[in-house]
C-alpha cells in the first residue's frame, strides 16, 4: 500500500497541482476540501476526498487517525476576507489546530508541510542590494501576509513534529484566477501600471512550486525548515507583460495611472464593498501589494537542502500558461 498524504485546500489552484504532483511521487492522496468545493477540476485523478472540521483540534483528529497520514501538506487558505480576525481565523488559527491535532497520532508523521507565502516576510525597498532571504525580518504590508506570519509563529510553538514551511512568491499556471485578471486586461490591448516607480518582482511556475514542496515533503531531516521560493530570476515591473505580449503575439499601449487616482478607487471599492459577503479585487490593502518596490528572495537554501533547480523561466511557463487558457477557453 502507498504511502498516505492529507492535502487541505485540494480543490484550489495550487491544491491541484499538489494532487497531481503527489500522486506522481507515489503517493496515495486523501484531498480535504469543503462540502461546497467544486470537485469537477480533480475528478480526472479521482483521489480520496475527506472533509475536515477545523473548529478545534478535537474535531480534526479522529479524521487523521482514521486516515492514518504519514504526510501532510496544508495549502488551504484565505486569499480574500473581510478583516484581519477573518484572515487569523483561515489562515492561522486552522493551520495550528490541524499541526496540533497531527501531534502524538497512533502513526507517527513525518513531515507538515505548510503552503505560507512570502507576503509573510514582506517586500524589500527597491534600493536594497540583496534579495529577501529565510531571515529577514519580518514587515508584511497586508491582511494577509499578517496572517500568514502569525501562522508561522503558531507553528514555531507545536514541538515534536517536523515542520517544513515554504514560501512561495506571485505562483502562475494553469487554472490561476489572480494574476489571470492581469493577462485577460493584456489580451484585450491594455498594458497598465500604477505610477512610474521602478520595481524588482520575482514568480515561480506552479510545477516548479509543487515539485520542491514535495521535495520537502520527502526530506529525511527531522528538524523544521523554511524555504522561499521563485523562479530564481529577477525580474523589472515590465517584464511579464513583456513576454506576455511576446508568447501570445498580442500588441498593447501602456498606460501609467496615477497614484493618488488608484488609492481613491481603491478606497471607494472598499467602502463599497462593507456589506457585502465578497471581498474586491482592488483595494488600499491590495493597491500596498501592488505597489511593493522589491519582491526579489533568495532561493539558495531550496538549492542546497532540496536540490532545487526550477524548469521553467517567465516565457516557458506563460507559453504553457496561455495554451491552457486558450484550450479551456479561459481566453
Amino acid at each position: 500500500m502507498n504511502e498516505r498524504v492529507l492535502i487541505t485546500g485540494a480543490s484550489g489552484f495550487i491544491g491541484y497541482h499538489l494532487v497531481q504532483a503527489a500522486q506522481a511521487s507515489g503517493l496515495e492522496v486523501h484531498a480535504a476540501v469543503r462540502p461546497s468545493s467544486d470537485l469537477s477540476p480533480l475528478k480526472d485523478l479521482n483521489p480520496v476526498f475527506v472533509y475536515p472540521d477545523f473548529r478545534s483540534e478535537e474535531t480534526l483528529r479522529p479524521l487523521l487517525e482514521q486516515g492514518g497520514y504519514r504526510y501532510i501538506i496544508h495549502a488551504a487558505g484565505a486569499t480574500r476576507a473581510k478583516d484581519q480576525s477573518a484572515y487569523n481565523l483561515i489562515n492561522a488559527d486552522y493551520t495550528v489546530r490541524l499541526a496540533q491535532a497531527a501531534q502524538g497520532l497512533p502513526v507517527s508523521l513525518r513531515r507538515f508541510v505548510f503552503m505560507s507565502s512570502l507576503a509573510a516576510l514582506g517586500p524589500l525597498p527597491y534600493e536594497e542590494a540583496g534579495s529577501i532571504t529565510e531571515t529577514a525580518r519580518p514587515q508584511p504590508v497586508t491582511s494577509y501576509g499578517k496572517s500568514k506570519l502569525l501562522a508561522e509563529q503558531y507553528l514555531a510553538g507545536v514541538k515534536g513534529l517536523p515542520i517544513t514551511i515554504i514560501r512561495p512568491t506571485a505562483v502562475y499556471g494553469p487554472r490561476e484566477r489572480d494574476l489571470f485578471i492581469l493577462f485577460k486586461t493584456l489580451s484585450k490591448g491594455l498594458d497598465l501600471y500604477i505610477g512610474r516607480s521602478p520595481q524588482r518582482l520575482s514568480f515561480v511556475y506552479v510545477k516548479d512550486l509543487v515539485d520542491v514542496t514535495i521535495a520537502a515533503l520527502l526530506q529525511n531531516h527531522t528538524e523544521n525548515r523554511v524555504y522561499n521560493i521563485s523562479d530564481g530570476v529577477a525580474y523589472n515591473r515590465y517584464t511579464l507583460a513583456d513576454v506576455f505580449n511576446n508568447v501570445s503575439g498580442t500588441r498593447t499601449r501602456r498606460f501609467h495611472l496615477p497614484v493618488s487616482l488608484m488609492k481613491l478607487v481603491a478606497g471607494m471599492m472598499e467602502v463599497g464593498y462593507t456589506f457585502s459577503k465578497t471581498t474586491p479585487v482592488l483595494n488600499p490593502e491590495k493597491l500596498r501589494e501592488l505597489m511593493a518596490p522589491n519582491w526579489i528572495c533568495s532561493i539558495d537554501a531550496a538549492r542546497q537542502d532540496l536540490n532545487y533547480q526550477p524548469r521553467y523561466g517567465l516565457k516557458q511557463g506563460l507559453d504553457e500558461t496561455l495554451r491552457w487558457y486558450r484550450a479551456n477557453q479561459w481566453l
